[in-house]
Formats: structure tokens, C-alpha cells, sequence
């Protein structure tokens, strides 16, 4: 098995002239960990990995890599692994010999390399596929081959810049099991970038949202899926519904915002009683996720739920997905997402129903983007 190490990465920066591409980033990656840096383009991730990888030089900041400080050694002497989204396979050569390349540029015995390229053929299940050359293999294939050559010498760390974005749907979905269940298995450390919140979610013991060059909230999945720290992390993180509302005052039942003219409802959550002080009439942002939303029929919902008017119904196999405009508000329908097994009424195109919100699940943003 191989021993994975810890990454540290404190006070990273890269600037182009004025513009900071990171700016003073710091991560602890624990040894055997899988993090995921996630944003949008732009957002820093792909030239924090290549600082990592030695591609790129910081214009400040520390790299380790256990307790060896890795900052402006060449790439080829950091001792991890590295596997890009275009598989960066030689055509010329075959399977066995892609995956050779590494030991031997390594100067690795001939009968070493024999044994640990069958074992890595065995890994990612090409084992009959080692005499083929690239261009005879699928794309999920090609990328297989390009995993198994960056773990051949055995790296404490394996890098990964958005190794599935050229593969269709399916095939990307099952490569993101195979390869959380091989670094499992291996104990390598992996840092994989990604702009697909479903693969970080999916993959990930931890996720490192970025934005703007900088780390916008670092957490498990659960936690920054549950406890976004801003809308941006909220919004990026899986469907999100935002409504204005304003602060009405707290009271035993949680803190009370104003949806619409006729409606009132209570927060829960435990963030949203321990903001600053919060005047009467203050705007806000509130947030909630649309499996946390439920709808019935007008009439059904009780004395806490809002009136509304389905604008949309659509059937997406696992679930149904819900849009509704609530009364009295013109700003773009809340999204609701109900389990396909749920028995729903057949709503259609300008139906009145009761929108009822889950208390717990609100979550309330200042005009500044900070919980409240």
C-alpha cells in the first residue's frame, strides 16, 4: 500500500503584473486525504495545482510536501504524481510502454518495471490491453492508462486537474467511484481540481471552494452542502433558491422574516440567531435548498405556508422538479424537488398550492454576503 503524505500550502500567491491569480491561499492536506478545489474558471484553482506540481513558481508563500519544503524544486525531482484532462498519452507508444515511461526515466530495473507495470495494468483493469497504443482506446480507457502511469512509481501524492471533464456523463460518473475507491485503497493523497460540484461532492473527504484567487469556505461535503458560508459557497454547492426578505425581530419560535405582504415565516436554523444586531425592516438574503421546500394543494398547507402558482412541472426520473411563483413577489419561481416515489398531486401550469419551507434548512445572508 502507499503511504501518502501530508501537503502544506501557506500564504500562496501568483501575480501577473497587478492581477492576483491566488492571493495568500493556505491549505493543510492530511496525509491519504482526497480534496477537491472547486470553482469556476478564473477562480485560481488549475494555477494553485500547477504551483503545486512546480509548473508554475509562487510569487510568495511556502510549498511542503511531508516536511520537505518543495517551493522552487523542478517538478520532476517533487516525487508526485500528475494526470491532466487530455491524458497527455505518447502516441507512439503503447500501454505498457506509457505506463513504463516514469520508472524508467527513474532508472528502475528492467524486471521491476515488468512487475509494477502489470500490477498498474491490473489496478485500473487494462490488463489486456497493455500492447495497444492510445489511439485504440476509449477515452475513459485512455484516462485509466493515464491514472495508472502516474502511480506506477508510487507518489505520496497524486495530482489531478480535471481528469473526467472530456468524458460523457455516464462514463464520468463511474471513473469518479474507481478512482475514490483505488485512492482508498492505495493511500495516496490526492488534490483533484474540478469546476463539477456533483464530482467534488462525490470524490472528496474535503472541498476547498475557491473564488476569486482565494479560498471562499474549505470544509467536508456535509458541511459546506449544510452550513454554506456565503451565497456564493451556497449558490456553487448544489441547487440553491434565494428570496429578499426583511428582519422582523426574534422570538421563541426562531427568527421571523417577511416573504411577501400576506406571509411571515420563522428561521430555526441555530446561524441565524447569532448575527450582529439586526434592526426591524433590515434586508436580507434568505436561502433554501429545493428538497427542502414541500407543496400541496391550496388549502392543505397550513397556517405557516405561503400561496403560490406552479409556472412549471417536469418530470426528471428521479424526481420532480417544481417551479412556483409566490404570491405577491415578481423576482424569478422558487425550484421545489420532490422524490419521484412522493405522491404528488399532477400539478400543471397555473395551479394554486401551499409552499410550506422547511425552518431548519433557511439559511440567512447580510447584504454584505455574511451569515446572519
Amino acid at each position: 500500500m502507499m503511504k501518502g503524505e501530508s501537503v502544506s500550502i501557506r500564504d500562496i500567491e501568483k501575480r501577473y503584473g497587478s492581477a492576483n491569480a491566488v492571493n495568500r491561499v493556505s491549505i493543510e492536506v492530511a496525509a491519504g486525504e482526497f480534496l477537491s478545489l472547486l470553482g469556476p474558471s478564473g477562480s485560481g484553482k488549475t494555477t494553485l495545482l500547477m504551483m503545486i506540481a512546480g509548473f508554475q513558481l509562487p510569487t510568495a508563500g511556502l510549498i511542503k510536501v511531508g516536511a520537505t519544503d518543495v517551493t522552487h524544486v523542478a517538478p520532476n525531482r517533487r516525487n508526485v504524481g500528475m494526470v491532466f484532462q487530455k491524458y497527455a498519452l505518447f502516441p507512439h507508444m503503447s500501454v505498457r510502454e506509457n505506463i513504463a515511461f516514469p520508472l524508467r526515466m527513474r532508472k528502475v530495473h528492467r524486471q521491476d518495471i515488468d512487475r509494477r507495470v502489470d500490477e498498474a495494468l491490473a489496478m485500473v483493469r487494462l490488463d489486456a490491453y497493455g500492447d495497444r497504443k492510445p489511439v485504440q482506446l476509449s477515452g475513459g480507457q485512455q484516462q485509466r492508462v493515464a491514472v495508472a502511469r502516474a502511480l506506477v512509481f508510487e507518489p505520496p501524492v497524486l495530482l489531478m486537474d480535471e481528469p473526467l471533464g472530456a468524458l460523457d456523463k455516464n462514463l464520468r460518473e463511474q471513473l469518479q467511484i474507481e478512482i475514490k475507491t483505488l485512492q482508498q485503497r492505495l493511500g495516496v493523497t490526492v488534490i483533484y481540481v474540478t469546476h463539477d460540484q456533483e464530482e467534488a461532492l462525490t470524490m472528496s473527504d474535503r472541498i476547498a471552494v475557491m473564488n476569486g484567487g482565494q479560498i471562499a469556505q474549505i470544509g467536508s461535503p456535509s458541511n459546506l452542502y449544510g452550513q454554506p458560508a456565503s451565497p456564493f459557497v451556497a449558490a456553487f454547492i448544489g441547487k440553491m433558491n434565494f428570496l429578499s426578505v426583511e428582519y422582523l425581530g426574534r422570538s421563541e419560535s426562531g427568527t421571523q422574516i417577511r416573504v411577501s405582504d400576506r406571509s411571515t415565516i420563522s428561521v430555526t436554523r441555530e446561524t441565524a440567531a447569532h448575527g450582529p444586531a439586526l434592526t426591524y425592516g433590515r434586508p436580507l438574503r434568505a436561502a433554501i435548498r429545493p428538497e427542502s421546500i414541500s407543496v400541496l394543494q391550496k388549502g392543505l398547507g397550513g397556517p405557516t405556508s405561503i400561496r403560490g402558482i406552479v409556472e412549471t412541472s417536469i418530470y426528471v426520473g428521479s424526481h420532480h422538479i417544481l417551479l412556483v411563483n409566490i404570491d405577491g413577489r415578481s423576482d424569478a419561481p422558487l425550484q421545489v424537488q420532490a422524490p419521484a416515489g412522493q405522491n404528488l398531486p399532477a400539478f400543471t401550469r397555473g395551479d394554486a398550492v401551499d409552499v410550506t419551507m422547511d425552518s431548519d434548512a433557511i439559511h440567512l445572508f447580510g447584504e454584505n454576503g455574511g451569515v446572519q
